[in-house]
């Protein structure tokens, strides 16, 4: 008998720590978190890219699994992205990264504190541009200059 009753209590721990299981199960919060992601990413996989005709999507500089959210409080979250160049040394990655942060400050529905990253290993520069884009005196500069303000624009403007 007791073992039989080890084979189920093994074979039910396996069970409940299975990928789909703790879905199925996962808590309240974990669930809204999810929610917001994807709340974030349909924002931003339509920034398009301020070389060519496509979207950051379309190019695979973001996709579902770059947005994490995490719940800080009550109501409010932490949004991290971390964003993949198209290459090593895009001279653009710092103009991408100050889209991502405009757009979402504009269209985010819900309190957030907001952290914008080069994925790891992805780019030359990736430390310095990481320091650039979550710093809001650099952003607020960069957005005081009308040339760079109209390219922002052009690329988070939404399509009609």
């Amino acid at each position: 008998m007791s073992l039989v009753l080890a084979l189920l209590s093994q074979a039910l721990s396996r069970v409940w720590r299975s990928p789909a299981s703790r879905a199925r199960h996962a808590p309240p919060s974990r669930a809204m978190e999810h929610d917001r992601a994807i709340e974030v990413y349909d924002i931003i996989r339509t920034i398009r890219d301020p070389e060519k005709p496509n979207t950051l999507e379309e190019l695979e500089v973001v996709t579902e699994n770059c947005v994490e959210v995490q719940e800080i409080g009550e109501d409010e979250y932490l949004v991290i992205i971390r964003f993949t160049p198209t290459v090593p040394h895009c001279s653009l990655a710092t103009l991408i990264g100050l889209c991502l942060r405009i757009k979402l400050q504009r269209c985010l529905p819900f309190r957030h504190k907001l952290e914008i990253y080069i994925s790891e290993g992805t780019h030359s520069t990736e430390e310095d541009i990481n320091k650039q884009i979550n710093d809001k005196e650099r952003v607020a500069a960069a957005m005081e200059n009308p040339n760079l303000r109209e390219i922002v624009e052009q690329c988070v403007t939404e399509p009609d």
